[in-house]
């Protein structure tokens, strides 16, 4: 059994609030009492593309200093910077091709898509990432159940706000899942609402947004609930293949 939490849309913007939402969350996974497999966060980590965002996000999230306790897995969104992304947060050479990474968490395989577009809201899975995921599963041994993740829904979750900006293209995904048995969900973000639905028969979740929560149509006026408590999401892969998910708040 694979047990992986999830923040997601941190939009680390300098400011006190943005620090201290992100770190309630963080301090929480930290402080549970038993152990979780890995961290996804998935996308909006910073709110600008600034390198300081990054370096605040990496020293939160202990990515430089050994001081996680367990695996921290990225994707960018659509407010992050590719290359401000790379040479803060992951230390690498700050290169502007999409940022996709395998991991191996367990006996399962998660693999961290670049749904963003950049200088656009709305998110794509392009080329080179479709031409990434063909290549990394082809490599697998086609027995290890994969879970993609990325920051754009490829389906409408029917508030006009992230429907606006959702992942283009989705039959392309749709055919990727219909070739490939072994993927066996999706985890997204950027919706900044909890939510469950399916996408080409396979189980899709949206994580919470870290910074506030969407407040749908029948909640009342105003888009952003900034009052809302800090959201997260704990995943489970179980032997069978089967993927449940729980929301809290803290």
């Amino acid at each position: 059994m694979l047990v992986l939490a999830q923040i997601s849309d941190l939009h680390l913007d300098g400011t006190p609030r943005a620090t201290a939402r992100a770190r309630r969350a963080i301090d929480h996974l930290r402080a549970l009492p038993g152990p979780i497999d890995a961290l996804l966060v998935t996308g909006d980590i910073a709110d600008h593309g600034a390198e300081s965002e990054y370096e605040e996000a990496a020293e939160l999230l202990g990515l430089h200093d050994g001081d996680a306790p367990f695996p921290v897995l990225t994707c960018p969104g659509n407010h992050d910077s590719r290359a401000p992304y790379r040479k803060a947060l992951l230390r690498e050479p700050a290169a502007e091709g999409p940022v996709n990474r395998s991991h191996h968490v367990g006996g399962a395989v998660v693999l961290m898509c670049d749904s963003s577009i950049p200088g656009a809201d709305e998110g794509r899975l392009d080329e080179e990432t479709y031409g990434w995921l063909e290549d990394t599963l082809d490599g697998l041994d086609g027995e290890s159940p994969v879970l993609l993740a990325f920051h754009h829904p490829p389906v409408a979750l029917h508030h006009p706000l992230p429907d606006a900006y959702q992942l283009a293209q989705p039959r392309a995904l749709a055919a990727l899942l219909e070739r490939r048995p072994e993927i066996a969900g999706i985890i997204a973000g950027h919706a900044h609402t909890p939510a469950a639905t399916a996408f080409a028969g396979r189980p899709l979740v949206i994580g919470p947004g870290v910074t506030w929560t969407l407040r749908l149509p029948w909640e009342g006026e105003g888009v952003a609930d900034r009052d809302a408590p800090v959201g997260l999401a704990f995943h489970i892969l179980d032997d069978e293949q089967r993927l449940t998910t729980h929301f809290r708040v803290v």
